[in-house]
């Protein structure tokens, strides 16, 4: 009876590891790819469907007596036409190339100059923002407001002078001036690294009569929203981490719902939105206390919108006040993320990368591939390196554990007699069973184990594969050129040299069926199980994972399979030092023998 909840405990785990898999991550490959359509085909629209009007959007209350000012209307036409439409500074850095909006002093034109659209090198580079009159319109802007004896502040219709130079690189700063009807005058320098980050420091002056009261805002507004946003793995949409409250990660689909997120006021933190790869975030100036707010907003154009609006400032006549602001714009890249925490002093900025639940496993597991790929330059063989630590690390468990199995196997002759001698009493026969399992130190659910702590392993990995940008596009070798995609060869036009696309539900590639076969030989290590329908469970558990991983990134495709291999052969040394009997050669065997007909 123990030896048949050994098998059920087993079979608990792997159903509930294939439905949660199937459930959550099945779909994610070919959304991806839905998503890399539904970009080319928006850019497309843009490029043929000029003239397309919006509408005039209010100012949106943030708290009361200030306001944030709304987006401005604007024509949807083209990129190229969109970024003509006003005076702009080029940017120009290692990592991006763009251009800043001097009509209200926006960032709404970086393009990564390292990310494609597709593996093809060819192909476009990554749009990460893009001007408010596009359907995708995209952008960070910095800004002010006041009250009427403070004249007219910087704001989205303000059109900013360029002093100087006027190409902004990681060693030429710009700067742009902008001065009211009050003698307030200001002045905004805005430098750039090498890599994503801008600072703009506002020198506000006042050479009026009259103190000056003024609110410096931030926002980060988006028009659309990514294809994929609402998969439960991977965080997509508002985020920042301000105040007590900390990291607030609204999803797209639960601020259309309730409207308005306000955390509490914050004195340090960083806010934005945040896709899969890329993201745009502002950190305020520590100057001021600042509230945060995440909204969706309707009226006119809809919108997703993370802002800040600080305490009042007041500038006395002939003095001046500085503020600093970080914009973010870029790859979420964990080396430089984490060095701008460290470096900027950005509170939990690494927080900006979705680590997800099992961050404690899925952190040092990235840290250990990246090791290895900068020892091996290759991600693929990273992965299988890590895999060998990770088999290490669990070894004197799974040692235990196999060694238990191991025993079982050598007292299955003394169960099948005690099930055969109180074969009409189940109690006997468990305590008898029981007795056993006490006098040869056996524990009959060890061999769960391995499985067990085999899943929050494999979720780690899939995360680390799913959100770093640095799986993207990692080849391995041969027909694996991007890791964290799908084997894209498939069994049923045999592997390609049939000229005929497959189905997605039978894209099954090279990749999946080593998986299933490794998979296989593990399973057929032990002996089958006495109870027919954990038999056939066992029997079919190869199959339905072949099918489920084959649309799963390549990466963990190879981690499995690997693993699969160092098991068989771990399992297999270990059961022969136990002088227990190894199964795999007699289940094989057994498979080819003509079984003998029932007796009439």
């Amino acid at each position: 009876m123990m030896e048949k909840n050994r098998n059920f405990f087993i079979t608990i785990a792997l159903s509930v590891l294939i439905l949660t898999l199937w459930q959550v991550f099945y779909m994610n490959p070919r959304i991806e790819r839905q998503r890399e359509l539904a970009q080319i085909e928006a850019d497309r629209a843009a490029q043929q469907n000029p003239g397309q009007t919006t509408n005039n959007i209010p100012t949106t209350p943030v708290a009361p007596g200030t306001s944030v000012p709304g987006t401005d209307g604007a024509t949807v036409e083209n990129r190229a036409q969109a970024i003509a439409a006003s005076p702009r500074v080029e940017i120009d850095t290692p990592s991006i190339a763009g251009t800043i909006n001097l009509k209200g002093g926006r960032i709404d034109d970086v393009k990564l100059k390292g990310y494609h659209l597709t593996v093809d090198k060819d192909s476009p580079n990554i749009e990460l923002l893009n001007p408010s009159m596009l359907p995708n319109g995209f952008y960070a802007e910095i800004g002010y407001v006041g009250d009427a004896d403070s004249g007219a502040m910087p704001g989205p219709d303000t059109l900013w002078s360029v002093e100087g130079n006027p190409v902004l690189t990681p060693t030429t700063p710009v700067v742009l001036t902008y001065s009211n009807d009050k003698g307030v005058t200001f002045k905004r320098q805005v430098s750039v690294d090498a890599n994503y980050m801008f600072t703009l420091t506002d020198t506000v002056t006042n050479a009026g009569s009259a103190p000056v009261s003024l609110n410096n805002y931030g926002r980060v507004t988006r028009f659309d929203k990514p294809t994929h946003a609402s998969i439960y793995v991977l965080h997509e949409g508002l985020i920042g981490v301000t105040g007590e409250e900390g990291l607030e990660e609204i999803k797209y689909s639960k601020i259309e719902d309730e409207k308005s997120v306000v955390p509490g006021k914050s004195t340090d933190g960083w806010l934005g939105i945040t896709d899969k790869y890329w993201a745009l975030a502002l950190v305020p100036s520590g100057k001021q206390p600042f509230q945060p707010r995440y909204s969706y907003l309707e009226d006119g154009r809809t919108r997703y919108q993370s802002d800040f609006l600080t305490d009042t400032i007041t500038v006395a006549p002939g003095a001046s006040e500085t503020l600093e602001t970080l914009v973010f714009a870029g790859a979420k890249e964990v080396a430089k993320v984490q060095a701008y925490e460290t470096d900027r002093n950005i509170r939990q900025f690494d927080l900006l990368i979705d680590w997800g639940w099992f961050y404690f496993i899925t952190k040092p597991m990235f840290f250990l591939i990246d090791w290895f790929f900068k020892l091996f330059g290759n991600f693929g063989l990273a992965i299988l390196a890590t895999t060998v630590v990770v088999k290490a690390i669990f070894f004197p468990l799974a040692n235990k554990s196999y060694a238990s199995m191991a025993n079982m196997k050598k007292v299955q002759p003394k169960l099948l007699e005690i099930r055969e001698k109180y074969a009409d009493d189940k109690m006997k026969q468990q305590q008898a069973m029981m007795e056993l399992y006490k006098t040869e130190k056996i524990n009959p659910i060890a061999g769960c184990w391995p499985v067990l702590l085999q899943i929050p392993v494999f979720f780690a990995l899939y995360k680390v594969l799913y959100v770093t940008i640095e799986m993207r596009h990692a080849p391995f070798f041969g027909w694996i050129q991007d890791l964290a995609a799908p084997d894209p060869t498939s069994l049923f036009n045999l592997f390609g040299l049939l000229p005929f696309m497959v189905p997605q539900y039978l894209h099954i590639g090279v990749w999946p069926l080593i998986m299933g076969v490794t998979m296989f030989l593990q399973m057929r290590m032990n002996p089958t199980p006495p109870d027919p329908t954990q038999a056939m469970i066992f029997n079919w558990m190869p199959v339905v994972f072949t099918f489920m991983l084959s649309s799963f990134p390549a990466g963990l495709v190879i981690y499995w399979a690997w693993n699969n291999t160092l098991s068989v052969i771990q399992q297999g040394i270990i059961m022969k030092r136990q002088g227990a009997k190894i199964e795999l050669w007699d289940n094989l065997a057994s498979m080819f023998k003509r079984k003998p007909k029932p007796a009439e």
